[in-house]
């Protein structure tokens, strides 16, 4: 009997054989049909051109934002780089900006060393760099790089910027330490240089906030002492050498003796900007032996 003939109460079926056969057979008239006609030529075109076009449409847009999008990260990496290769340039000139300021400012301290020694040319000297400092803000006590090596001596006398700064007090093999004129406890004997009267120049830690040291027991009998007027060290110092600027009166007035007069100078060096000093190789009792 054959395979596909159905049996009575049986459902009809058809063997896998016979289904590839037929889908075969339909695929090769398809196929002679396409190539050798145009009868699904139109609705192909018109099936791609709702289809595929649309498609091919968004594929390119995608391809175009991807493309934007890569050349937008190239462009980004390509300007971090160059912004890092230009932070490292600012950073150099920066550092040789800052190295140039600070050689700039130590040539202008070793000018006013060099102005200092020439004027005092008289006394034999040494340079010496500020290597430590009691703290706060002023250089009223502090230590500096040179010692009994160097011939330095206790109460050998230190000048810095256009005047005195101080003597020393004790001496290391390779340091020594100075107190400066601004101390509280510093008294110094000078002279208004103009009338030659004598005062104490006496040191005030508070007053340096204003920039101004104490001066007292003037005896200007003649009111010839003014403003702006220079102090200077006198002869009759025990611990000082005569002739060094200490600074400018600024301010007097007549004491309740009506004998001397008392008031405030502006001292001749910076004692909040100290680095390098001088120092005279004469003490003022050797000078006078």
């Amino acid at each position: 009997m054959s395979p596909i003939i159905r049996r009575k109460g049986e459902k009809f079926t058809l063997p896998s054989k016979y289904l590839l056969l037929i889908i075969t057979i339909l695929c090769i008239c398809l196929m002679v049909v396409t190539f050798t006609t145009d009868l699904f030529e139109g609705p192909v075109s018109a099936v791609a051109g709702y289809v595929t076009v649309p498609f091919q449409n968004g594929i390119t847009e995608v391809g175009s934002w991807l493309s934007d999008k890569s050349d937008e990260l190239a462009q980004i990496r390509m300007l971090l780089e160059e912004n890092q290769e230009l932070r490292r340039q600012v950073d150099e000139l920066t550092i040789e900006n800052t190295i140039l300021q600070q050689e700039k400012y130590e040539l202008n301290n070793l000018r006013e060393l060099y102005k200092l020694d020439a004027e005092y040319a008289g006394y034999e000297k040494v340079g010496a760099r500020i290597i430590g400092w009691d703290g706060g803000n002023w250089f009223h006590s502090f230590t500096i790089n040179k010692g009994e090596e160097d011939g330095l001596e206790v109460d050998m006398n230190v000048m810095a910027g256009s005047g005195l700064v101080g003597r020393i007090v004790s001496v290391g093999k390779n340091w020594s330490k100075v107190t400066s004129i601004i101390n509280d406890n510093s008294n110094v004997s000078g002279m208004v240089l103009s009338t030659s009267d004598n005062l104490i120049v006496s040191g005030d830690l508070e007053l340096m906030n204003e920039g101004l040291i104490r001066f007292e027991q003037l005896v200007d009998s003649d009111n010839q002492v003014a403003a702006g007027d220079k102090i200077v060290t006198s002869n009759i110092s025990d611990k000082y050498l005569p002739g060094i600027l200490i600074g400018y009166i600024s301010t007097m007035e007549m004491d309740s003796n009506n004998l001397t007069k008392s008031g405030y100078a502006t001292p001749a060096v910076d004692f909040q900007h100290l680095e390098e000093v001088l120092v005279i190789l004469e003490k003022k009792q050797s000078l006078e032996d």
